[in-house]
């Protein structure tokens, strides 16, 4: 085995089955979105890194890659909003998604039609969402560059 080949679980790390970097917080959830065009049928994820179990997935449904890293990470912060969950960090590799739910508003230029329209629906309560609710988790930029693909990929590139 090559020294830098990753082994699954990594022999480095006790508290996660993926073979994560070591800057990688394991207690934490990883989100990513895909898109066949743009737009064009989009799903999202989210992945538990400590499990490598998915624990959500929505679409597809007419949209961009960009709101679905969104919705993602809205999607992530309301069910542990739910479920009370506070020591966990979410990662996200959308530079924009991670801005937007800063800004708590979905800056696309995706067309309003009859296509869109159960999106626009689901990106305005997203939008209501983080207005009502103080984010408790951190929301932290992936490094693709240093960490490779984050784990909710769906490698489809």
């Amino acid at each position: 085995m090559a020294a830098n080949e990753l082994i699954n679980p990594p022999d480095y790390r006790n508290d996660t089955v993926l073979p994560l970097p070591m800057e990688v917080e394991a207690n934490a959830w990883a989100v990513d979105a895909a898109c066949s065009g743009n737009p064009g049928p989009m799903e999202y994820r989210c992945i538990d890194l400590a499990t490598g179990i998915e624990v959500f997935r929505y679409g597809p449904v007419h949209g961009t890659n960009n709101i679905g890293e969104f919705l993602a990470i809205v999607h992530a912060l309301a069910l542990m909003d739910k479920q009370g969950i506070t020591d966990k960090t979410i990662y996200s590799d959308s530079y924009n998604a991670i801005l937007w739910v800063q800004k708590k508003q979905c800056k696309t230029k995706l067309e309003r039609n009859a296509d869109t329209a159960k999106l626009y629906e689901i990106i305005a309560r997203a939008e209501l969402w983080l207005r009502k609710h103080a984010i408790r988790v951190p929301i932290v930029k992936w490094e693709t560059s240093k960490w490779g693909e984050i784990p909710a990929d769906f490698g489809r590139k």
